[in-house]
């Protein structure tokens, strides 16, 4: 009867441990369909969106990932009878510890995910913050790699970009150039302006809204400064910026005005000249 008694206890504890580890079993897997429907859902709202970069979606996915694993995780423990109220507060109290020691890198991963989510840049684009610029090559929810127009590579910390202004010139289709060049105060303004106005009229880039502009800028000591703005799209800034800069010294010199270096007259009154002269007037 014993050995009965015993086999019956057995075979219930087979049976319950059976049912935990079916009901575990039920938890994963619901877990894993909780995950690929969030990541389905988070791709279908993300996808198109101009503004969402395409890191937003793996971001997100990974974190909604780490969420479900833990609670199931909890879930299970509770079902084979294990005490998880400790075990939260182990996990809280780890936190907070690895928190305030990991104070920088949480501040770049928080910095990294709110400039991923809200689309301050994406990767492609050029930008600048404090004395640093370069094209977005990687964004990570740590840092950000950029590579200067040198080829230089650049790895910012998120926080680094986050506590700065920041300024994306890839963003806006169309930019505005200034082309200045001075001439000299002998020169003729209204041919100097001529010559502009033709240079401004026959770039094709140049878009014809807002419409190219030729503005006195300043009047320096030793020059009179002038200045074209015209606006064009950004995939033509710099081709048209650099043929238009060495364009206009070839046509100021063609109309026969001129470039002029920077002067200072300067009256240099002999201290001995001076002197003999004051001696000879009291004679």
């Amino acid at each position: 009867m014993e050995f009965f008694s015993q086999w019956d206890n057995l075979g219930g504890n087979l049976l319950d441990l059976s049912k935990d580890i079916i009901v575990s079993i039920i938890i994963a897997i619901t877990g894993m369909m909780i995950v690929k429907g969030f990541n389905k859902l988070i791709k279908k709202i993300t996808t198109g969106k101009k503004n969402v970069d395409e890191h937003v979606n793996i971001i997100l996915c990974r974190i909604i990932r780490y969420l479900v694993l833990i609670v199931c995780i909890i879930m299970i423990l509770n079902i084979f009878g294990i005490n998880t109220t400790s075990f939260i507060a182990i996990l809280g109290a780890a936190g907070v510890a690895i928190g305030l020691a990991l104070k920088d890198t949480l501040g770049n991963i928080a910095a990294g995910f709110v400039m991923i989510f809200l689309g301050s840049y994406r990767r492609g684009e050029f930008i600048e913050f404090g004395s640093f610029s370069g094209t977005v090559k990687e964004i990570s929810l740590f840092t950000t790699i950029l590579e200067t127009p040198d080829g230089i590579f650049i790895s910012a910390p998120n926080s680094s970009i986050w506590g700065s202004p920041l300024r994306n010139y890839s963003r806006n289709l169309k930019r505005r150039m200034e082309l200045s060049v001075r001439i000299s105060y002998s020169d003729s303004l209204e041919t100097a302006f001529k010559v502009l106005k033709n240079i401004a009229e026959s770039e094709p880039n140049f878009l014809p809204e807002p419409a190219p502009q030729v503005l006195l800028q300043s009047m320096q000591d030793s020059s009179v400064n002038l200045v074209i703005r015209a606006w064009a799209y950004n995939q033509n800034y710099w081709d048209v910026y650099w043929r238009q800069m060495r364009n206009l010294k070839e046509k100021i010199e063609e109309a026969g005005l001129h470039i002029p270096y920077p002067q200072r007259d300067v009256n240099i009154i002999s201290a001995i000249a001076s002197d003999g002269q004051k001696a000879l007037s009291e004679l």
